[in-house]
Parts: structure tokens; sequence; C-alpha cells
């Protein structure tokens, strides 16, 4: 179940254990989970070689948790794994400051899956689909014939499409499966599905059946998130004036986004700093996400565009809203193997890969928000130097002590904030 209360003051202050025993206290994990996050999810020699091949070790990233996250009217404490600093605080930041309209809403798709199956050299492209479509029912029941707990849940294949498309090698025949993969990403089920039907097929269409395959631009499996931020809640001062000149300032930024590639590959990076955090975090095939998610953002407009949308509603309010294909799964995989990745999942508490792919999103809206309020106030830097500091200061050989007294100077520097700078600072001290 999501937590009773994701509104954690002063979470940051604590200690690394102080967080670990206050977010197990309230999503009521397991010692065996937490000790999981403790050990930093380091995995046996034995366990990292039964998931990839010609393994020599793994290598750790930081788990952070979002907190302020209020989806659905459900409080939620949300993992981020990566290695970029102020991402986990500039999505907290952000959720803490729609929570007047309550915080975000979602409206997702079915989990449906696309399988595609390339049919060559057909003879008659037209009466081709016409044997497919017409053999609709019996190619629908051969896919749902395999032994599976995903159909017995009410999945397996819904419907089939055809579509002919046009290539270099000539025009070819595609069929789609369309697969409701329930609480699963859904890749094996899809696959062994396109494989199972690919002689019937050929038979169906007098053609060649080359690639069976599972496609990652998952556009029946969209997941929608909005929320609305007063003027107020994003306020530098608190006042409705200040704040009206944010919106304006983030419209403007958006509409940038919008139009020009070039900048929405960055727009949309920060949109994925979260939703690919979240994704490697709860053990989800992030690859496959990340594209989905920006194939959708060309797909949909045919250009590159921005995956988020931001206006000003009636109420001189700011809306934003994502709707982007989301292929997760809590149940097979990493999800289900990774110490880890089952204790984040905990953490969260969800019950459904529909509820996943809501909070994923969600946090994608509040990272895209919190980069686009930075920019057009104080500037991406501001921000990102004060936590980015530290670093500078290791670095550059800064050690015990040394470290957080580099990085405060380096903060109050009025010029550069440079790696030259930091080695000198470092200098400067070390001489005193």
């Amino acid at each position: 179940m999501p937590v009773e209360n994701s509104r954690l003051s002063g979470f940051f202050k604590l200690s690394v254990e102080e967080r670990r025993k206050l977010v197990q206290k309230l999503s009521k994990i397991s010692d065996e989970q937490i000790n999981a996050l403790a050990s930093n999810g380091e995995l046996s020699d034995e366990a990292a070689d039964r998931m990839i091949e010609n393994v020599i070790g793994t290598m750790s990233l930081p788990v952070g948790i979002a907190t302020n996250f209020v989806i659905d009217g459900s409080h939620y404490l949300i993992p981020f794994c990566l290695e970029e600093s102020s991402v986990v605080a500039a999505a907290s930041n952000m959720a803490k400051r729609c929570l007047q309209n309550g915080g975000f809403h979602t409206q997702n798709d079915a989990p449906l899956m696309i399988g595609q199956i390339q049919i060559l050299e057909t003879p008659d492209l037209t009466k081709a689909m016409k044997n497919l479509n017409q053999s609709k029912d019996e190619i629908i029941a051969l896919c749902n014939s395999l032994p599976s707990t995903m159909i017995k849940l009410g999945g397996g294949c819904k419907r089939i499409e055809t579509r002919v498309v046009e290539t270099m090698s000539g025009p070819m025949l595609i069929l789609h499966i369309i697969v409701d993969c329930r609480d699963a990403m859904g890749a094996n089920a899809v696959n062994t599905m396109a494989e199972l039907i690919a002689p019937e097929v050929e038979r169906l269409t007098g053609g060649r059946v080359h690639l069976k395959i599972l496609s990652n631009l998952a556009a029946h499996r969209l997941a929608r998130v909005e929320a609305i931020f007063t003027p107020e809640e994003l306020s530098n001062d608190g006042t409705i004036e200040n704040g009206q000149d944010v919106i304006n300032g983030i419209i403007e930024a958006h509409h940038f986004a919008v139009a020009d590639p070039f900048r929405a590959t960055t727009h949309n990076k920060g949109v994925m700093n979260a939703i690919s955090s979240v994704a490697v975090a709860c053990g989800q095939d992030w690859r496959a996400i990340e594209a989905g998610c920006h194939a959708w953002a060309s797909h949909a407009n045919n250009h590159y565009t921005s995956m988020t949308n931001w206006r000003i509603n009636e109420d001189g309010n700011l809306h934003g809203s994502i709707e982007t294909p989301m292929a997760v799964g809590i149940v097979g995989g990493a999800s289900k193997v990774h110490p880890v990745a089952k204790a984040n999942l905990a953490i969260l508490g969800v019950k459904s890969a529909n509820e996943l792919a809501g909070i994923i999103c969600a946090a994608g809206l509040a990272q895209n928000l919190g980069a686009l309020r930075a920019l057009a106030t104080n500037g991406i830097q501001a921000g990102h130097m004060k936590l980015h500091s530290r670093n500078m200061a290791v670095s550059a050989g800064a050690q015990g002590e040394e470290i957080e007294i580099v990085a405060a100077r380096l903060q109050a520097h009025s010029g550069p904030k440079t790696q030259t700078t930091v080695k000198k600072i470092l200098d400067e001290l070390r001489n005193e």
C-alpha cells in the first residue's frame, strides 16, 4: 500500500541510516528489504552471472527517495536510481507545489502491447489482408491457446490489425497482434505468441514470415498524468504576481521545446531523468521505456517535440500533462530478481502495472517542471551547482572535512564555478 504521508520535512537533513529507518517505518518493508538497500544493492557473482553474459563484476548507483508525491489521492515515496545530482530534489520540490489541487491525477490505458509479424513475398496483398482479417478469431484463439497465468487473469491476445508498409525492399504486409499483458511488461508472452502463429499466417497469406517481435512503441498502452500548479505555489516569494511571472516564463520555455527539436531533446532528457531513474530503481526495462517515449514524441506530431504539455488554464493556474507509452510490469524480470528492485517496489506499495505506470509518469512531469522553473527563473546552474559542488570537491582531491568546506566556498564564489576554481580553493584551504 502507499504510505500515509509523503510530506517528510527535513528528510534531506537526516543521515542515510536515519532515512532508511524512516522509510521502513512508513512503508513497512521488511528487514530483508531494508538490508538489501543498506548493502548498496550488491549482487553476488552467482546472481549477476545468471542475469547477463560474461560477468566480471557489478556497479552501484545511488538510490534516493523523492518525497511529497500525492497521486490519485494516495501518498507515495518514490525511489530514484541515478548518478545525477539535483534530480530527486527538483522532483520532490515540484511535487510539493501542486498539492492545493490534489497533486497528480492519472488516466492510463489497458496494458496492451503490440507484437509485429513481418510478411514478405506476398503474391496478393489485398487478398492476404482479407484472409487475415476474416480469420482473426482463429488467429486470436491460437495465440491464447498457450498455457499462461496472464490469460487466466483475463489477459491475452484481444485483436489483430493489418498494415502495409512501403520500404526500400518494397511493400511489406505487417500483422499486429494486440495483447493484454496484465501486470507484466509482456515481451516474452508477445514474442511467444508471434512465433506460434507464424506458420498459420504464412498459410493464410501465401507469403514468407520474417521478423516476429514485440514493438516497444506501446501506442495502445499510454499513461496520462496531469497536475495543476497555482501562481502562489510556483512563486519565489509566495505572491500571485511573482507566481504569474514564473508561469509565463515556464510557458515561453515550453513553447521553445514544442517548436525546436534541439531544445526538445534536452527538455525531454529532463523528463527521462525521472522516468528512467524510477524505472531502473524498480527493475524495469528502462531502455524499452526510453525508446517508446522518444518515439512517441515524434510519432504523434510527425516531428520530434516535447513529451509534456504546459498551458495556463481559465483560472490562471499552470496545467501540466504528459501522455506517453509506459510498458512496465510488477511480475517477472529484474523486478522479481534484483533484491533492491523488490525493495523499491515494496516502498512504493504498488498493486498493479498500471499504478506503477502512473507513478513513473508523475515523476517525469514533476522533474520536467523542476527544470523549466529553474531555467525560467535563476537558471539551471544555481540549484544544480549547489548540489554538485561536493562532487567537484571530491574530484579535486578533497577528503574528509575538506569536502564540505570546499563545497561551501565554491558556492560562495562569485566567479565561474569550474574544476580549476575548485582546485584553487582546495590549495588555499591546505595552505591556511
